[in-house]
C-alpha cells in the first residue's frame, strides 16, 4: 500500500504499525533468506510464517473497520489446523488496500447481483476523488514505494459523467498532473505525519480546490467583493464559477462558506458498524453438479498457486540484484570519499585515478546531453577542491578525449560536451587556504537551503549553456508559467511561446505549445488576436509551408467549434493570415472547406464577416480553376447573409478578389456577370412577383464587378501594349471615379499604380474620339451584349417599385461614372435614345410608346443624365423632362414613370431648381392636359423643397394654375395645397394656402362642382392628421361637417355615394386624432350623423360602422364630463396614430360579413 495515498478505508493507526513492523521485518532478512523463496506477496505462506500469534494477537485495534484480526486470516495460510472462514468485507477491505480495483470491483458487481451488496465497496466506487490519481507512476512516486501497481490508471470501464474531472481538460494544461507529482514527491514519513498529526493537513487534492474555489468565489460576489472575484476568476480561468457541475463530484452543492463555519464541528461523522453473518447450505439443496465445479475449482486453485510461487522466485531473485547493487553503491561511495581524502593530501594522484577511470570503454551520454552546467556539481566541486586547478582542466581533457572516440551519429553531443566542459574549466574561483575535510565543507553548505528535488528546483540548479537546452527548457517551463500569468497580460509571453515553438527539436513539444498559444486567452479582443496572427505570420514565414500545415492548421481546425465566437474569430481570421504560407493545395482544399463550413454553420455576425473577408484573400492565392463554381456559390452565399457586416465585407474584400481570379481566367465577362444577369431575368420571370431582396443582392455584387469590369477593358484594348510611363501624365481628376467602397474596388489599384492608371486613361480616349472600336472585344461585347441586355431588363419590371429603380439608377449612374463621359456620350446615351423615341409625332399611344410609361425613363434620367453635373448636361435633361411632360400628358398615359424621376431626382437639392424650371415649363404650357400634370407634380417636389423655394417659386405657380380657365387645372392644384399645409411653418404662406383653399369651398361657382369636393375631401384626409392642429381645428373639421350636410340633399345617387364613400375615410382618418369636446360636440358627431344618414339609404354595411364610431365619440364626451380626457378620441383606446388607421380600414375592408358582426367591431373589450 503506497504510504502516500489517501485511506478510503478508515484503517487503523495501530494497524499501519503492524504494517511498518512488518515491512521492517522484510527488510532486515537477508538476500540469501529471500532467496530461498521467501516472498514479499500479501498471500503467500512464507510471506506470514506465524500467522497463528498473528491470529492470537493481543493488540487492542488490530480491525479494518471493526473487522476482528481472526476474520483477516485467509484459509490455507500456515501448516496445517481447521480452516478459518473469512468475511466478504475483510476480503474487500484487502483489495482495496493492496490496490486491486479491478478485482474489488468485479467483487461488487457480483455482489450486487446476488442482492448482497457490502457498504465498503458502494462507497468506495460511488466516490470520484478515489479515481483522481494521474495515470502513469512518475519517478519519485516509484522511489518512495507507491504500491504494486502505482498509481491507480483511469479505466474507461468505470469513467462515468459523475467522475469525469473536467479540470482535466481545461486551457491550463498540465497542472493537475503537476500538483500530483508534487504530492508523490512528499516523503513516505511525512505523509504517515499528515495523517497522524491533526495541526499538519495533507496537500489538498484537485477536486477539493475546484470545490473550494467554488465556495470562496460565492462567498465574495455574495458579500459585495465584485473586484477581488474578477481577479480570483481569471486567476482560476480553467474553472466555471457559474455552474457547480464543472467541480466535477457528483453531490449536490454544499451550503456557504458562511454555513460551513457556523456549522464547523457540530455534526459528528456517523460510526458504521459492522456484522458477520454465517449461512449454510443443505447439501441435498446443491445441484447435481457442484461436486464437479468444486473440483475444477481446486484444480484451478492449485495451478494459481504454481504460478504465485513462480512470481515469488522472481520477486526474490530481483531482491537479490537489488541488494547486490546497493553494495556496489556502497562501494563506489567509498572510493568517491577515499578519492576526496586523497585530493586534500595529494593532487597528482587524484588525477591519476581518475585517468585510470576514464581509460574504460565511454558509457552513454547523460539524459541532458551534456548541455547543462549543473550548479550543484559545481558547488560540490568548489567544496572539496583546493586553490590548484590541474585536476579539473585534465579531467575535461580526459572527457574530452574519450568523447572524440565514440560513433559518428553522437558528434553534435561531443560538441556541446566538449563546449561544455570547456565552459566549466574556464571559471576558476578563488578556495580558502584552510584544511577542513570535505565532509565538514558539505555538511556546513547544507545550510544554504538549495532545493532541487522538485521538478521548479531541477530546473532552476543548472542552466543550459547552448540554444538547443534553452529551447528544452523553455519547452518544459512555458506550459507551467502561462496558467499563472493574468489573462490581461498573457499576450506578453506571445513571442516567447512563438520563438520555443519555432526552434525546439521535439514535434510534439511545439504541437503542446502552439496549443498553448491558441487558447492563451480565453476571449481575445482585438488587440490580442492580432497580436496572435502576427506572430503565427512570423511562425509561418520562418518554418515554411510544411509545419504550417502539419502544425499551425491543426490548432485551427480544433477551434472551428468554440464555445466562445472570440476563439471562432481568431479561427477565422487565422485561416485568410496563413493563406500565403501554406501549400497550394492546401489552401483550395482544407482551408477552403473550413471557412465555408464556419459561413454555413456559424451564429456570430463578426465571425462570418472575418470569414468572408479571409475568403476573399484565398481567392487571391487560389490557382485552381475548377473551384471557380464552388467560389460563385461562396459568394452568393454571402451576399444572402442577413448580417448587414457580412454583406459589406463581401462587396469590400470577397467580389473584388473574386473578379481579379476570374479575369485571369477570362471569365469574368463570359461566366460571372452573365451568371448574374441571368438570375435576374429570372426574378423579372417569377410568377410569384419580384423578389426585391435578391434583385438588390444580385445588382449590387454587379455594381461591385463595375471597376474589374472597366480594367479588363483597360487592359485587353489595342493600345495598352504602348502603354508606358514615358514624359509628364496629366494627373487624374479627382472626381473622374466614384467613390470605391475599399481600395480592392479602386481602379488604380487593380491596374497597378495610379500613374499606371492615368496614361492607360488618356490612351482610352484618344481611341474612342478617333480610332473606333475596331479590335477591341472587351469593349464591344459592353456595348453590343451587356448594355442592350440591362436596358431589356430596365424595361420589364414594374415603375412602381420605388426600391427597384433606386438600384439601377445607382447601378447605372456608377456604369456612367466609371466608363467616363466619352463612353457615355457616345455608347450609352444613344442606346437609351433609340428606345425611349421621343418625339412629338408618336404621341398616339397606340403607336407603341408604352415604353415612356416604364421604368427606363426614370433610370436614364436619373442614373445616365445626372452623372456629369456641367451645363450642357443639365440642359439635356431639362429637355429630357419636359418632353416626357408633355408626351405622358398628350397622350393620356399614366405618369407613373414621371412621379418616379421626381422622386428620385427630387431627393437631390442640387436638382430642386432644375425641377422647378421643369413644372414652370408645365405651368405656362398652352395644353391643359400639361398644365394639370405640372399640377399634380408639385404635390412630389413640395416635401423635399425648402420653404424659400415653395413661397418663392411653388405657391405663385400653384395660385397662377388655380385662377386657370381649365376647371380640371384649377382641381389639380388641390393636392399640392394640402401638402403645403402638412409641410409648412411659415404662417403668412399658410394663410394663403387657406384663403385659396376657402375660395374653392365657398366661391358659388364651386358649389356643384363635384370633382373639385371629392378631392378637397380626399385631400383632407390625407394632410388632416399630420397638419396643424389650428388648420385642423378651424378649417378642416367645419367644412366637412357642412360638406356631410349638403350631400345629405344631393339627389344623384352615385354622387352621393361617391361624396359618402369618401367623407367615410376622412372622418375614420380624423378619429384617430385629438379633437376637443367642443369640437366634438358641435362638428365632429354631427357630421358623423349626417354620413350616417347617407350610408343608411346608400350602403348599410358602412351604417352598422358608423353607428358604433358615434356611440363610442359620445362615451368619450360624457366621459369628459365626468373626469379628465383620456387622450385622443379614437375608435378603439388601445389604437393609436397610423397604426389605428390601418386597422380600421382593414376592418372596414371586410363589409362582406354580417352587419350584427361589424357591429361588435368597436364594442369596448370586456
Amino acid at each position: 500500500m503506497a504510504a502516500g495515498n489517501v485511506n478510503p478505508f478508515n484503517v487503523s493507526d495501530s494497524e499501519e504499525e503492524a504494517e511498518q513492523r512488518q515491512d521492517g521485518a522484510d527488510t532486515e532478512r537477508s538476500p540469501s533468506d529471500e532467496a530461498q523463496g521467501h516472498s514479499l506477496g500479501p498471500f503467500s505462506p512464507p510471506a506470514y510464517s506465524e500467522p497463528a500469534a498473528l491470529l492470537s494477537s493481543n493488540r487492542t485495534s488490530p480491525s479494518v473497520d471493526g473487522i476482528p484480526a481472526s476474520a483477516a486470516a485467509v484459509p490455507g495460510i500456515g501448516g496445517g489446523g481447521a480452516e478459518t472462514r473469512v468475511s466478504l468485507d475483510a476480503i474487500a477491505a484487502q483489495l482495496l488496500r493492496d490496490q486491486y480495483i479491478l478485482a474489488a470491483l468485479e467483487l461488487h458487481t457480483e455482489l450486487l447481483e446476488a442482492g448482497r451488496e457490502l457498504p465498503r465497496l458502494r462507497d468506495y466506487f460511488s466516490n470520484p476523488g478515489n479515481f483522481e490519481r494521474q495515470s502513469g507512476t512518475p519517478p519519485a512516486c516509484k522511489e518512495q514505494g507507491v504500491g504494486p501497481g502505482g498509481p491507480l490508471n483511469r479505466a474507461g470501464s468505470i469513467s462515468t459523467l459523475d467522475s469525469l474531472d473536467f479540470a482535466r481538460y481545461s486551457d491550463d494544461g498540465n497542472r493537475e498532473s503537476d500538483e500530483r507529482l508534487a504530492e508523490c514527491e512528499i516523503p513516505s514519513q511525512e505523509r504517515k505525519n499528515y495523517k497522524s498529526s491533526p495541526e499538519i493537513q495533507e496537500p489538498i487534492r484537485p477536486l477539493e480546490k475546484r470545490a473550494l474555489n467554488f465556495l470562496v468565489n460565492e462567498y465574495l460576489l455574495k458579500n459585495e467583493y465584485k473586484l477581488t472575484s474578477i481577479t480570483f476568476s481569471d486567476e482560476n480561468d480553467d474553472q466555471d464559477f457559474e455552474l457547480w457541475d464543472d467541480v466535477g463530484l457528483n453531490i449536490p452543492k454544499p451550503p456557504d462558506l458562511l454555513q460551513l463555519y457556523r456549522n464547523c464541528g457540530n455534526s459528528l461523522p456517523l460510526h458504521r458498524e459492522t456484522v458477520d453473518v454465517a449461512v449454510s447450505v443443505d447439501p441435498n439443496d446443491l445441484p447435481g453438479d457442484y461436486f464437479t465445479q468444486e473440483s475444477v475449482q481446486q484444480t484451478e486453485a492449485i495451478q494459481q498457486q504454481e504460478v504465485v510461487q513462480e512470481l515469488e522466485y522472481q520477486i526474490s531473485l530481483l531482491n537479490s540484484e537489488k541488494q547486490s547493487l546497493a553494495e556496489q553503491i556502497k562501494k563506489l561511495q567509498s572510493d568517491i570519499q577515499a578519492l576526496q581524502r586523497n585530493v586534500l593530501s595529494d593532487p597528482t594522484s587524484a588525477v591519476k585515478l581518475i585517468q585510470s577511470k576514464e581509460d574504460t570503454p565511454c558509457g552513454k551520454p547523460p539524459l541532458d546531453n551534456g548541455q547543462y552546467l549543473d550548479i550543484r556539481g559545481v558547488t560540490e566541486m568548489d567544496s572539496s577542491s583546493d586553490a590548484n586547478t590541474t585536476k579539473t582542466s585534465t579531467t575535461t581533457t580526459a572527457t574530452t578525449d574519450c568523447t572524440e572516440s565514440t560513433a559518428t551519429a553522437t558528434q553534435p553531443y561531443n560538441k556541446l560536451k566538449s563546449q561544455s566542459q570547456q565552459g566549466k574549466s574556464s571559471v576558476q574561483f578563488d578556495q580558502p587556504n584552510r584544511k577542513l575535510s570535505p565532509a565538514f565543507h558539505q555538511a556546513l553548505l547544507s545550510f544554504c537551503q538549495m532545493s532541487a528535488d522538485s521538478r521548479l528546483g531541477s530546473e532552476v540548479s543548472r542552466i543550459a549553456d547552448s540554444e538547443q537546452s534553452v529551447m528544452l527548457m523553455l519547452g518544459r517551463c512555458l506550459p507551467h508559467i502561462v496558467p499563472n500569468v493574468l489573462l490581461a497580460k498573457r499576450e506578453e509571453l506571445i513571442p516567447l511561446i512563438l520563438c520555443t515553438a519555432c526552434l525546439h527539436p521535439e514535434p510534439k513539444e511545439r504541437d503542446q505549445l502552439l496549443h498553448i498559444l491558441f487558447n492563451l486567452i480565453k476571449r481575445p479582443d482585438d488587440e490580442q488576436r492580432q497580436m496572435i496572427l502576427t506572430g503565427c505570420v512570423a511562425f509561418a514565414q520562418h518554418v515554411g509551408p510544411t509545419r504550417v500545415e502539419a502544425e499551425l492548421l491543426p490548432q485551427c481546425w480544433e477551434q472551428i467549434n468554440h464555445k466562445y465566437p472570440e476563439r471562432r474569430l481568431l479561427v477565422a481570421e487565422a485561416c485568410g493570415a496563413l493563406a500565403p504560407y501554406l501549400p497550394k493545395e492546401i489552401r483550395s482544399s482544407l482551408v477552403l472547406s473550413m471557412l465555408q463550413q464556419m459561413l454555413a454553420e456559424d451564429k456570430a455576425d463578426m465571425v462570418r464577416e472575418a470569414v468572408v473577408k479571409s475568403l476573399g484573400i484565398i481567392m487571391g492565392y487560389i490557382d485552381d480553376p475548377d473551384k471557380y463554381s464552388q467560389g460563385f456559390e461562396l459568394m452568393l452565399l454571402s451576399l444572402g447573409d442577413p448580417s448587414e457586416r457580412v454583406v459589406s465585407a463581401t462587396h469590400q474584400v470577397f467580389i473584388p478578389a473574386f473578379a481579379a481570379w476570374c479575369t485571369e481566367l477570362g471569365n469574368l465577362q463570359s461566366q460571372l456577370i452573365p451568371s448574374l444577369l441571368t438570375r435576374i431575368e429570372k426574378l423579372l420571370k417569377s410568377e410569384y412577383g419580384l423578389d426585391e431582396h435578391k434583385l438588390h443582392m444580385y445588382l449590387s455584387a454587379l455594381q461591385s464587378l463595375i471597376p474589374s469590369l472597366f480594367a479588363v477593358l483597360l487592359q485587353n484594348a489595342p493600345f495598352t501594349s504602348r502603354a508606358k510611363l514615358q514624359g509628364d501624365v496629366p494627373p487624374i481628376e479627382v472626381t473622374r471615379f466614384p467613390r470605391p467602397a475599399s481600395p480592392l474596388q479602386d481602379v488604380a489599384t487593380i491596374v497597378g499604380s495610379r500613374e499606371q492608371l492615368a496614361v492607360l486613361l488618356q490612351l482610352h480616349d484618344h481611341q474612342l474620339q478617333h480610332e473606333g472600336t475596331t479590335g477591341w472585344d472587351s469593349l464591344l461585347w459592353v456595348v453590343n451584349q451587356f448594355l442592350p441586355q440591362l436596358i431589356d431588363i430596365v424595361g420589364r419590371f414594374n415603375v412602381t417599385s420605388s426600391t427597384c429603380v433606386h438600384e439601377f439608377c445607382r447601378f447605372f449612374w456608377r456604369l456612367c461614372r466609371t466608363f467616363g463621359k466619352i463612353f457615355t456620350n457616345t455608347k450609352v446615351k444613344p442606346q437609351f435614345q433609340e428606345i425611349l423615341r421621343l418625339s412629338e409625332e408618336n404621341v398616339d399611344a397606340s403607336t407603341g410608346n408604352g415604353i415612356l410609361t416604364k421604368a427606363t425613363v426614370p433610370i436614364y434620367a436619373t442614373g445616365v443624365l445626372t452623372c456629369y453635373n456641367q451645363e450642357e448636361d443639365r440642359k439635356l435633361l431639362v429637355g429630357f423632362l419636359e418632353d416626357v411632360m408633355t408626351t405622358l400628358s398628350l397622350s393620356h398615359a399614366p405618369l407613373d414613370s414621371l412621379k418616379a424621376s421626381f422622386i428620385e431626382l427630387g431627393a437631390n437639392p442640387v436638382y430642386h431648381e432644375l425641377l422647378l424650371t421643369v413644372l414652370w415649363y408645365g405651368v405656362v404650357h398652352t395644353s391643359a392636359l400639361v398644365r394639370c400634370t405640372a399640377a399634380r407634380m408639385f404635390e412630389l417636389l413640395v416635401k423635399g423643397v425648402n420653404e424659400t423655394l415653395v413661397a418663392q417659386r411653388v405657391v405663385p405657380a400653384l395660385i397662377t394654375l388655380s385662377s386657370d380657365p381649365e376647371i380640371s387645372v384649377r382641381i389639380s392644384t388641390i393636392p399640392a395645397f394640402g401638402t403645403i399645409m402638412e409641410t409648412v411653418t411659415q404662417k403668412e404662406l399658410l394663410e394663403r394656402v387657406k384663403m385659396q383653399l376657402a375660395s374653392f369651398l365657398e366661391d358659388p361657382q364651386y358649389q356643384d362642382q363635384h370633382s373639385l369636393h371629392m378631392e378637397i375631401i380626399k385631400t383632407f384626409g390625407r394632410v388632416g392628421p399630420n397638419a396643424e392642429p389650428r388648420f385642423r381645428d378651424e378649417f378642416v373639421l367645419p367644412h366637412l361637417h357642412k360638406l356631410a350636410l349638403c350631400n345629405n340633399q344631393q339627389t344623384v345617387e352615385n354622387k352621393r355615394l361617391d361624396i359618402a364613400t369618401q367623407l367615410f375615410e376622412a372622418y375614420s382618418a380624423l378619429s384617430c386624432c385629438f379633437i376637443s369636446e367642443e369640437l366634438m360636440v358641435n362638428h365632429f358627431l354631427p357630421g358623423l350623423r349626417c354620413l350616417r344618414t347617407d350610408m343608411e339609404q346608400l350602403s348599410p354595411e358602412h351604417e352598422v360602422i358608423l353607428s358604433s364610431m358615434i356611440k363610442e365619440c359620445e362615451i368619450k364626451v360624457e366621459n369628459k364630463g365626468i373626469g379628465e380626457a383620456q387622450g385622443s378620441i379614437s375608435i378603439a383606446a388601445s389604437l393609436v396614430g397610423e397604426d389605428a388607421k390601418t386597422k380600421f380600414l382593414s376592418k372596414m375592408g371586410q363589409l362582406t360579413t354580417s352587419g350584427a358582426m361589424l357591429a361588435n367591431v368597436f364594442q369596448r373589450k370586456k
